[in-house]
């Protein structure tokens, strides 16, 4: 079993459920104050409410397209779908929406609970997750930057090592890190063959 995981304190959270007026609205409402946790409803449209919320459960069965105030997939915070409709249409558009974790419609006396604590973790992994992808490729493009600021610099009379070497020693004098030297190098390179070609 995972140790590292730890229940986070919920209380005083902000929840919007994103849901038509009906009783799994007040069933589920019941189960969230019990906990501890603020409530607005409201249907079709999020509201400026959803931009503050720490939750969001939505309904996906009733869902549609742009109905969130940012890009399927990328919520700001966990959402929950309640699902009823077990329709392959359905779940994938609430999966497209980014949900977190289900909670089973009719709405009964528990379940909110758990369905909260999942979402909560799923989000949080997949925000990791983009982090990592988002360093990963920046690394990637800044080793790319160094590759053509050695290339660029060999093209001067020196081999690829007298010209790593140079760009390293560039970097020192100019205290900042290789990827930076390297992006500073080949700006400088892309201006100057503007600058021949305007003056050409």
């Amino acid at each position: 079993m995972r140790r590292g995981f730890r229940i986070p304190e919920l209380g005083g959270a902000r929840v919007v459920i994103l849901h038509r007026p009906h009783p799994n609205v007040q069933a589920l409402a019941r189960q969230l104050v019990a906990i501890g946790l603020r409530v607005t409803e409201s249907w079709p449209d999020p509201g400026p409410e959803a931009l503050a919320a720490d939750f969001i459960f939505f309904d996906a069965d009733m869902g549609y397209d742009q109905q969130f105030p940012w890009r399927a997939g990328e919520s700001p915070m966990p959402m929950v779908a309640m699902i009823g409709s077990e329709a392959p249409g359905r779940i994938e558009w609430a999966l497209a929406q980014g949900a977190h974790a289900q909670l089973l419609k009719p709405v009964g006396t528990n379940g909110a609970y758990s369905a909260l604590l999942i979402a909560r973790q799923a989000f949080e992994a997949r925000r990791a997750l983009s982090a990592e992808i988002a360093d990963l490729r920046r690394r990637l493009a800044g080793r790319q930057t160094v590759v053509q600021a050695v290339t660029l610099l060999a093209a001067r009379g020196k081999c690829e090592i007298e010209a790593y070497a140079q760009l390293r020693q560039l970097a020192m004098a100019w205290r900042e890190p290789i990827e930076d030297a390297a992006a500073r190098i080949v700006a400088q390179q892309m201006q100057d063959d503007g600058n021949d070609r305007t003056h050409g």
